[in-house]
Formats: C-alpha cells, structure tokens, sequence
C-alpha cells in the first residue's frame, strides 16, 4: 500500500514546551494508523499539523502529495478532520448541521444517507445541545465524512463515552474504512487502539517510540508469556525448565506456573503429552498491547 501521508521531522514548540520532537511517520492507504500515547504526549499537535491546523516550526508533511499549510484548501477537501474539543452551537439541529457542512464542499456525501447510516435519522430534528454522547461522536464522524474525504482523522473519538457506546462507535469506525477511507485515529486507550489500528504510532514526550502491529509491538516488548495449570500426575520441575522456550517453573501447592517465550506454550503441552500428562484447568496469560506500552514506554497508561 502506498503512503498518503508523509511526515518527517515534525517539531513543535510551545513556549519552553517541546510538544512534538523530530516526529517522522507515514500512513498507508486504506488503512487505520494509531497514535497512541498519554495526554501531553504530542498526539494532537501532530494530528493538527497534518490537517494544516498547525503551523509547524519545522519539518515536512505531505497530504495525497499536498503540503497542509500551502495547500489548505485541496487538503480540506480531501481529508475529514473530528476534533477531540469540536463543538457545535448547542440549538444546531442535527440535520442542520450537516445540511451546512455538505454546502462547504464540491462533491459532498449524501447527507441524507450519511445521517441514516450512522443511525441519525431520528435525531434529524434534535438539537446538539440534547444529544447524548454517543449520539454527538456519531454527528462528529458524519461531519468528518461529509466531504466524501478520502482520510479521516479521528482525535480521541470515545474519551467520555460509556462502554456500550464506545463499541458502537468502534463498530461505526470500522465501516467508515470498509468505504475505503483512510482514517488516523489518536487515542489513549489500549483496547481501542488493539481492535481497530492495523499499526500504531507509540507517542511518548513527543518523539515516536516505535511503529508496528499491535502485535508486533508486543513482540517488540519481549514480554513473557505465563501458563498455569495442574498437572495429572507428578513432573518434575527440571522436566519443564530443559525446554529452551521455559525461563522459569514456580508452583503453588499443586498450580505449576511456567514462564517463557511466545512459543511455551505449544513446547509444554507438547512435553505433556509426550509423558501422558494432562494439563488440567490450563490457563494462559498472554501479553497485551498495555503491557508492551509499559514495557517500551516506562510508562502506564492514562
């Protein structure tokens, strides 16, 4: 997939602030990339940069082959932006709303049929004020589709949203690729971030940590997969710890708890039945993209 976004040493300074440090990455066509960091990390300011809502103190963007900032208004027709403080005059009615924003544009959406298939058409005559959450983060990703564009960027989608609408919005998020949009998603949250994101940017005091898979990341973190079971019978604990892939053999009364690389698990049950053992109440702890977080960034999450 070639690049259609292209960012090299991006910088940023407020004031004595770094906000972005020499950030250099590159978004795929067609797919969801992550930026993922804590609050402060430089997420947004890169976000805006790349949407030519910031000024950059130096570096280089290129947007479809524009540059934000000399470009803006061929950036703005192709590129759908949902900010993370974006509001709206609260007695705006939802139809109204996009009625406005499809007149910005040339070629814009149906917003009839945006409104209809991001579940709106009862809100039509709502106004924003009276929206519940949810229903505000749908308006915003229909605003951010209106100009049919062929990138989206989404800043911090479902901060404040309860756990039943985060999903739905999930779910909205990815039918809006399955249409072909490219979309930048900056979040904070690791389980949004492990379902939706064919690859992240891990953000830390604004320099890119690394770029990869969700599991690629946690590869890259090197962390340890435990497994924990009782067994049928005896084994000794020397048994376990010859195979290469086991580092360590621990037990609690008779709960035998291994730790090794990410193939421990098919060596042990391997060995297992090799010696006619069964692994009785077979548990597996496997690494998450919050662990990986950790481990690269020294921090914990938000």
């Amino acid at each position: 997939m070639s690049p259609v976004i292209e960012v090299r040493n991006l910088h940023k300074r407020y004031g004595e602030n770094v906000a972005v440090d020499d950030v250099s990455l590159t978004v795929r066509e067609g797919e969801i990339l992550g930026i993922l960091g804590p609050n402060g990390a430089g997420k947004t300011t890169t976000v805006e940069s790349i949407a030519g809502l910031r000024s950059p103190d130096r570096g280089e963007i290129s947007v479809l082959g524009f540059d934000p900032l000399r470009d803006r208004q061929e950036v703005t027709r192709r590129v759908g932006i949902q900010l993370q403080d974006g509001q709206l005059p609260a007695r705006l009615e939802v139809a109204e709303a996009l009625r406005l924003y499809s007149a910005f544009y040339p070629h814009p959406a149906d917003w009839r049929g945006l409104m209809d298939s991001l579940g709106l058409t009862k809100k039509a005559k709502t106004k924003y004020g009276k929206l519940s959450g949810g229903q505000k983060q749908r308006l915003s990703i229909a605003l951010a589709l209106i100009g049919n564009p062929r990138i989206a960027i989404l800043d911090e989608l479902t901060t404040g949203l309860d756990p039943q609408a985060r999903r739905d919005t999930w779910a909205l998020i990815e039918g809006v690729r399955a249409r072909g949009v490219t979309i930048v998603l900056v979040t904070h949250f690791m389980e949004e971030a492990e379902r939706l994101c064919d690859r992240i940017a891990l953000i830390d005091s604004g320099r890119v940590v690394t770029v990869d898979t969700p599991a690629g990341l946690t590869e890259q973190a090197k962390i340890e997969q435990r497994i924990q079971f009782r067994p049928s019978r005896p084994i000794d604990d020397v048994v376990l710890t010859s195979l290469p892939e086991v580092s360590s053999v621990t037990r609690r009364g008779d709960l035998v708890i291994v730790n090794g690389d990410t193939n421990v698990l098919n060596a042990v049950t391997a060995l297992l039945a090799r010696n006619q053992i069964v692994a009785e109440r077979l548990r597996v702890e496997q690494a998450s993209l919050e662990d990986a977080y950790v481990q690269l960034t020294g921090n914990r999450p938000d």
